[in-house]
């Protein structure tokens, strides 16, 4: 939890050229980079994206909690890495019993999306032999160092999918005024579920954009969909349109990389 950490921040002047690009109407793009974004997720990807908010549930369960899923044929396949609160586990049984509820949990919660069998395994470096199982004072394999970075974890839409588009951005540490690493991430998204939620269609969008143009005129904006053409200009245009909305839906934490 926040209140277990200390924080420091330290703000310093970027370059003249970078600093000018805010300093418009319409803000100018301070990189040049693509996003991309799909909709609707399937359900594997629904499954694994609602996973940490479900065993989060479960009061020995840490923040650090990752998911991967792989659907094979009928049959859904989870595994599970999630950090054990020390402090709320009395021992090696208390902690094999937590292991247990989360198992149960996420099959539960894959079983009711997908109606797939599923198959989950929590925690598989664990050795219960040696006593070597993943305990954690604050919940998060940082408190080792192991903090990792930013760029390494989830797409714009909160998950890694290799078998969609992805942009390599790390979307989460991008200021959400300028870089459009973040921006076009989190447009082409909102676009692909407008595209989605009003014709039915699956949409994938792909935005490219150009250091020092308008973020609101990208290079390109590319859309793969059965949807009829028409509707989908219409809907990205709107978008592009009022592309800095997004700038404030990030602020007021309307939207979000994660």
């Amino acid at each position: 939890k926040p209140e277990h950490i200390d924080f420091e921040s330290k703000i310093g002047e970027t370059s003249t050229d970078l600093r000018n690009v805010y300093e418009r109407e319409v803000p100018l793009s301070n990189d040049t980079s693509f996003g991309v974004g799909h909709a609707p997720l399937s359900d594997t990807e629904k499954t694994v994206k609602r996973m940490e908010s479900e065993l989060l549930e479960i009061e020995e369960v840490g923040e650090d909690i990752k998911v991967m899923g792989l659907r094979s044929d009928n049959k859904l396949q989870l595994t599970v890495a999630a950090a054990i609160i020390d402090s709320r586990v009395s021992g090696l049984a208390d902690y094999k019993d937590s292991i247990e509820r989360i198992r149960r949990k996420a099959r539960k919660l894959g079983e009711k999306i997908t109606g797939l069998e599923t198959e989950v395994n929590v925690n598989t470096a664990d050795n219960y032999e040696e006593e070597s199982v993943y305990l954690t004072v604050t919940g998060t394999s940082a408190e080792m160092g192991d903090d990792g970075s930013v760029g390494r974890g989830n797409r714009g839409n909160g998950l890694i999918t290799p078998h969609r588009s992805m942009s390599m951005e790390a979307a989460s540490g991008k200021n959400p005024v300028t870089h459009v690493g973040k921006i076009y991430n989190l447009t082409a998204r909102k676009i692909a579920e407008e595209i989605h939620s009003k014709t039915g269609e699956f949409a994938q969008v792909k935005m490219l954009s150009e250091i020092g143009r308008k973020i609101d005129q990208p290079k390109n904006v590319e859309v793969e969909t059965e949807a009829e053409e028409k509707k989908v200009e219409e809907i990205v245009e709107r978008n592009l349109d009022n592309i800095q909305q997004v700038t404030e839906d990030v602020l007021k934490e309307k939207m979000s990389t994660f």
